[in-house]
């Protein structure tokens, strides 16, 4: 279940970071509140017009960890609030989940779907 301050937060202007392992170490790429998705299943859709080298790590290492934030949402000790997610990702460049993303960022190559397994409201 998607926490709803996560869904209030994504509705703001805001940086999402997303980290992943590879052979060559740790790897961070940004991407846009705005940007983000959800499938109907839950999923996390992210728009990867580039990300070459968080999708080779994805495929040597499918574990993520994403960290999204505003500081417009009320958090958990006054403005500003964040979260922590982690969970398994794929790329995927058909179906319903590239076609959802698709019809709304016309530059993409691939979805980023995220599995979510933990969204921890951090501050």
């Amino acid at each position: 279940m998607i926490p709803e301050k996560l869904l209030e937060i994504l509705k703001q202007d805001g940086v999402v970071a997303i980290a992943t392992l590879g052979q060559d170490g740790p790897h961070m790429v940004n991407t846009w509140n705005s940007y983000i998705r959800f499938s109907p299943e839950g999923r996390l859709l992210i728009p990867a017009g580039y990300m070459h080298r968080t999708e080779a790590n994805i495929a040597h290492n499918p574990q993520v960890l994403i960290t999204a934030g505003s500081s417009k949402v009320k958090g958990l000790h006054g403005p500003g609030a964040g979260f922590l997610i982690k969970g398994t990702a794929a790329f995927v460049t058909s179906g319903p989940d590239f076609d959802l993303l698709k019809a709304k960022f016309e530059w993409l190559r691939a979805t980023l779907a995220v599995t979510i397994e933990s969204a921890t409201q951090t501050w």
